[in-house]
Parts: C-alpha cells; structure tokens; sequence
C-alpha cells in the first residue's frame, strides 16, 4: 500500500499515545477530588489530632479523675432552690409596703380567715333571702281584696329551709291562705328538691298536708315550681306554677304568668272539687327603681272549673273574672 506523501509513520504513533496519556490524567483527578470530600476516618483522625502541637494526650493520666462520683444533692436545696445559691428571695418583695397600699381586707365583706380554720368555702356559709314577689291590691267587677306571695329561705348552696305563704285578704280578715315549710336540697345547678308540710287555712276548715316538691329554672329561662300534696282523708292534690321575665328594657319587665290547682278528691266543706279546680293566667309589668324594689300593674283571668264552679255558682259567684292589679315586688 503507498503512504500518503508528506506524513511520517510514527506521527499516528504520537497522538495515539497522547490521547491515552490525556485520559489517564483525567480519571485520576477524578477521582482525587471524590476522596477529597469523605469524612476522615477513625484512624485518620487520631492521626489528625496526634499532629496537632501542644496536644499530647498519651501524657495524660486519666485514671485520677473520677467523672461519677458527684455528691448527692442536698435536700435542703430541693426545697428551697436559692438556698444553693445563696441568694435570699424574700429580700427581692421590696420591704414594707407604701403609705397608700390598699388594704387587703377592705373588700373582704367581712369574712377573715379563722386560725382554727384556714379557708371556708362559700357552700359553708349560712345566708338568706326573702322574695314578696306579688303584694298586690286586686280589683274585680264586684269586689276588691289584696293578696300576697311571698318566699324566703335560709341556709346554704346544698341544704336549706324554705318558708312559702300565699293568701288573700279581704275586709280585714284571711279568706284564704296557704303556708307551706319546707326543706329544699339542690340536685342539679338550677333545681332544687322540697319535702315538707302545708297548713291551709281561712274561713273555711283547716288542712294539713305533706309536700313534695321541685322548684327551679328550665330551659329558657322559664321559672317553674311544681308540689305534690298527700293529707288527711286520702285527699291528694298538685300545683303548678310557671312564669317568664321579658327584659324590654333594664328597668322595665314583663311578667306572664299561671298557674293552677288539681285536687284528688271533692271537698265539701272547702268547696273545692276534683280534678282541675281553677286556672289563673296573669301579665304584669312592673319598672325596677331597683332591682330589689319595683312597683307594677297587670291583669289576670281567672276561672273555676268542674266541682269548685259548681260550688261557686251556688253561692252566686262568678266562675271566671278578670281582675287587674297593682302592687310590689321587692326583695333583700
């Protein structure tokens, strides 16, 4: 084969054996620089820090330093953390108080801590209440009379008495009047259970009654007080009695109002038959000067119904009536 002229053998020779020259180079700064970044090994370490001057560690003597030995803490210190440090806190308070701190006890109501008793809980208290929720002058097509309703209670949170009256007046003397005492005891935050006795009495014969009861708020602010009586002679009755407050105002509220008796058995001689005896249904409004004193106006419907209207309209009564009334409301 002829050679191409001006090209000598070994030229091809060369630049093969530069290019594999070049080659080699590469793969091995590769892979320098990939070592280059791996962590130091364990023994490239020690090797490391053996280098470094003014470091000998082979000249110290560990076996004189006792790393686990620490004392145990003092109990002293527990409780009191400062006294380690010997720092006194109570001198951090800032000494006496100034001229015109308030006194801690302007507020107090009253009520100190005894020595025999450090701290009295407010369910341990005795306190007490009187609501005249109705004293009222009535007023009829054929007659006027003043009536009342009244409530009071002494005790505690839990357990206390309570004392209801309720009557009516007329010319000076009691017509009719109901006082029932009680013992009340709270079964929930808005209830509370009641056994005790009603006395009736007024121009017709006396009764005695035991009671069993539940007075308390419902569900929308409803007041509601509901008794169960068992007396004498197998009688038997229930009241019932709810009523509402409608704020229009701060001062101004709407009261509606009812109420209403059943009796288990005819009773001739205080006119009164069995099952619903009489239905009352009254709306007032009164304006709260205070809240514990307030005036106020209303009217009611009345009606008698079964053996009790039979009574009545022989005695020429009316069986149903409505009445308007003024009176007080007031509280302490």
């Amino acid at each position: 084969m002829r050679r191409p002229e001006g090209r000598s053998p070994w030229t091809g020779r060369i630049k093969s054996a530069l290019g594999h020259f070049l080659i080699a180079a590469m793969m091995v700064l590769g892979v320098s620089s990939v070592r280059a970044q791996e962590p130091p090994t364990p023994a490239k370490e020690t090797e490391q820090m053996k280098a470094v001057p003014d470091m000998d560690h082979s000249q110290m003597d560990h076996s004189k330093m006792d790393h686990g030995a620490a004392p145990p803490p003092d109990p002293a210190t527990l409780s009191d953390p400062g006294a380690d440090s010997g720092m006194n806190h109570g001198s951090m308070q800032g000494g006496s108080a100034p001229p015109d701190a308030r006194d801690p006890h302007a507020y107090s109501g009253g009520y100190t801590l005894d020595p025999a008793r450090p701290l009295r809980m407010a369910d341990e208290h005795n306190f007490h209440s009187l609501l005249v929720d109705r004293f009222e002058r009535v007023r009829t097509r054929d007659n006027s009379s003043t009536e009342y309703d009244l409530q009071a209670w002494f005790g505690r949170n839990y357990d206390r008495v309570v004392l209801k009256a309720e009557g009516e007046a007329d010319d000076g003397r009691i017509e009719d009047a109901h006082t029932e005492l009680l013992w009340g005891h709270a079964v929930a935050a808005y209830w509370d259970t009641q056994v005790g006795v009603r006395y009736d009495s007024g121009k017709n014969p006396d009764r005695k009654w035991l009671a069993f009861g539940i007075q308390g708020l419902a569900p929308y602010w409803f007041e509601v007080d509901a008794t169960a009586y068992v007396g004498e002679s197998g009688r038997t009755a229930l009241r019932l009695e709810a009523e509402y407050e409608l704020l229009l105002t701060q001062k101004l509220v709407l009261q509606p109002r009812i109420e209403a008796n059943f009796y288990g058995k005819r009773d001739a001689q205080r006119e009164l038959g069995s099952g619903l005896s009489d239905l009352v249904l009254g709306l007032r409004l009164r304006y709260e000067i205070r809240r514990e004193f307030a005036p106020y106006i209303g009217i009611e419907r009345s009606g008698e119904f079964g053996g009790t209207a039979d009574f009545a309209r022989a005695d020429g009564e009316r069986t149903k009536e409505t009445r308007f009334v003024a009176g007080l409301r007031f509280w302490f």
